[in-house]
């Protein structure tokens, strides 16, 4: 479904004419209905029921959190399924039209677990992997292993022989060093090892600089620049390497140009960038690499500022873009790969948190400003003190009955930096003991959870919509104070 987001990232302060707190950012709009669950943020399966609870695939959610305990990870697999699926089809559709093939290979790194595994591999996507560990879940899980890929830009060589020997679809090379110890493998091995080359295009993405990964100053890839006193960009050079070594079976180029991105000029520079470097590389050499790799990134809302585009609206301007690139050089379109990750699992999943105290400053205006603790934190979420990430959040178990006051959630760690949500609207009749909800923490949320303060890891649940009873699992059981002394050997 699309939604209409026009004018939500160019606010001007609305507190005048909203009666909204001096303290809320100026996108933040006061809600007319603070039960209203924004489509843009909530997927279908995230409704209201006739109670007013917030329901996950048709289970309430204080049915969950008395199940399964708070904070917890709740993920609706019929989300998870239906974004991979569209993913999948939108850019199959999408390429099939210029006459060119496409593999989704979901990044396990926003989430992966041997469940998900199981879910992707159902859905026709492979399985992009950045570590020996997510390498061990995916193989685990069943995933054939030419279906899998290995990522990273500091691979080891226990982790490139583990994945040589499963027998992985690709290994994405990342400097000249790692080709030679892939190469030099693959040779004990008495294999080839079927390579990419990852380039930085020099295409800056409209994100935050940590997650910008396609600049020059940063640690992955191979520059398409050449340098300055002549010869071979490095990446010319990583083509080269791999060309002449009988040991590495070259089969394209991968970039990737950051993540949470809305902008799609990014995406379609990048891919005329490194299409008329394989062009290039093609006509020196005498091959045809039959492989392009563009990347994710593709941004999902987080709060009423974000304006995702649809999975098909992406392919096909993307797919635009690469048949316009390809006729210009003359050259065939070759086979696409992407990685989405963010945009498949982020939608999927909210964090159902418990409420503890409740108390009101003021700040140095004259203004108040409302904290609401909860029983998790920076431990289960890291992403806003990494980088400033902004979230929303409801109350999940009753309907509403206070106005709006504007709220900061913030967490239990002994950190002032240790913020939930920034800045929300919540009913003002909050107390100790209610369940507020956070949506969009399927992606990044998880795989960054810590164990600071010595705070188990919560569980993560899955709920599907199983006909006329809805069900809910574990998929991965909360840590427990056992768990983590089990570790301390001195204990």
């Amino acid at each position: 479904m699309t939604v209409d987001r026009t004018d939500r990232t160019d606010r001007t302060d609305r507190t005048d004419r909203t009666g909204g707190s001096p303290l809320a950012p100026a996108w933040l709009s006061v809600p007319e209905d603070l039960d209203a669950l924004d489509p843009v943020i909530w997927p279908e399966a995230f409704r209201r029921d006739a109670e007013g609870r917030l329901t996950v695939s048709g289970i309430p959610a204080d049915q969950l959190a008395e199940r399964f305990g708070t904070p917890s990870y709740v993920y609706s697999e019929d989300v998870f399924r239906a974004r991979a699926r569209e993913f999948r089809d939108a850019f199959t559709d999408a390429f099939a039209r210029i006459g060119a093939d496409v593999t989704v290979y979901y990044a396990g790194k926003s989430f992966l677990t041997t469940e998900v595994v199981r879910w992707v591999r159902e859905e026709g996507l492979n399985v992009d992997t950045a570590s020996g560990g997510e390498l061990a879940v995916a193989l685990r899980a069943g995933m054939e292993p030419h279906r899998i890929g290995l990522h990273g830009n500091n691979k080891s060589a226990a982790e490139i022989t583990r994945a040589l020997d499963a027998g992985v679809g690709r290994i994405v090379v990342d400097s000249l060093a790692e080709i030679e110890l892939v190469a030099r493998l693959a040779r004990a091995l008495g294999v080839v090892a079927p390579v990419m080359v990852r380039v930085t295009p020099g295409v800056h993405a409209s994100t935050h600089e940590f997650i910008a990964t396609a600049h020059e100053d940063q640690k992955f890839g191979l520059s398409l620049a050449a340098p300055e006193d002549g010869g071979d960009s490095p990446a010319m050079q990583a083509v080269t390497a791999c060309v002449v070594d009988p040991d590495l079976d070259l089969r394209g180029v991968h970039c990737h140009i950051g993540s949470q991105i809305f902008d799609a000029d990014g995406f379609g520079m990048a891919a005329e960038r490194v299409l008329a470097f394989m062009a290039g590389a093609n006509e020196r050499f005498g091959l045809t690499m039959p492989e392009l790799d563009l990347g994710g990134g593709y941004g999902i809302a987080y709060t009423e500022a974000d304006t995702p585009r649809p999975a098909r609206e992406i392919a096909e301007s993307l797919a635009g873009k690469v048949a316009a690139a390809a006729r210009a050089l003359d050259m065939a379109v070759p086979e696409l790969s992407i990685e989405p990750g963010r945009a498949i699992s982020g939608p999927s999943a909210c964090t159902l948190y418990t409420v503890g105290t409740v108390k009101t400053v003021t700040v140095d205006s004259g203004a108040r400003r409302r904290y609401v603790s909860v029983d998790g934190g920076m431990s289960d979420n890291a992403r806003p003190v990494l980088y400033g990430a902004d979230y929303t959040a409801v109350l999940a178990d009753r309907p509403a009955e206070g106005g709006p006051v504007l709220s900061r959630v913030v967490g239990k760690h002994c950190e002032s930096g240790d913020i939930v949500v920034r800045d929300v609207y919540l009913p003002g009749d909050l107390t100790a003991g209610d369940l507020l909800a956070v949506p969009a923490t399927g992606a990044y949320c998880w795989s960054l959870a810590s164990n600071y303060n010595w705070v188990p890891r919560p569980p993560v649940v899955a709920v599907r919509a199983a006909g006329a009873q809805p069900e809910a699992r574990l998929i991965v059981r909360g840590e427990t104070e056992d768990d983590l002394l089990a570790r301390d050997l001195g204990a």
